[in-house]
């Protein structure tokens, strides 16, 4: 494998691209060499739809797209970033609120936590966030480069 594989995605922020966050997601680790019907893909697959949501429902239209990014490393890490343009970092929200709402982290942090892996929330420059999932590869799948994807 060569030092890392990338591959991003910008999408608007409407209820749709959510469903086109996790098609991308889950097709780009397919090429990477993860077929779509095991865990590790399920759970990819949930996490990016939470972050998805969370981007297009918690932005409060001050974001009008938001970016899905995919690294792995030769380290056989996988980084999963999703950038959007609001300021405001996700926060834990009471017992009660989370009945209908706001369950969206705790579900990331969870299946992250199951996996082995840590999330993290950063800063942009541009003054938005990043929310950053890494997560060990499977170590019975061997990376491949796919077409079209750039490496390092």
């Amino acid at each position: 494998m060569a030092d890392h594989l990338e591959a991003s995605v910008t999408l608007p922020s409407d209820p749709a691209s959510v469903a086109a966050a996790r098609t991308y997601a889950v097709g780009t680790l397919a090429e990477w060499g993860l077929p779509s019907d095991t865990d590790t893909a399920d759970t990819v697959r949930l996490i990016v739809s939470e972050l998805a949501t969370n981007a297009v429902q918690h932005t409060l239209g001050q974001s009008p797209t938001f970016r899905v990014d995919l690294v792995l490393d030769r380290h056989e890490q996988l980084r999963i970033g999703v950038t959007d343009s609001h300021p405001r970092f996700p926060r834990r929200l009471p017992a009660a609120v989370q009945q209908d709402n706001g369950r969206g982290m705790v579900i990331i942090r969870w299946l992250t936590a199951e996996c082995g892996g840590r999330v993290t929330v950063r800063p942009t420059r541009e003054g938005g966030k990043t929310v950053g999932v890494d997560l060990p590869w499977p170590v019975h799948t061997h990376p491949v480069t796919a077409p079209g994807l750039r490496q390092s």
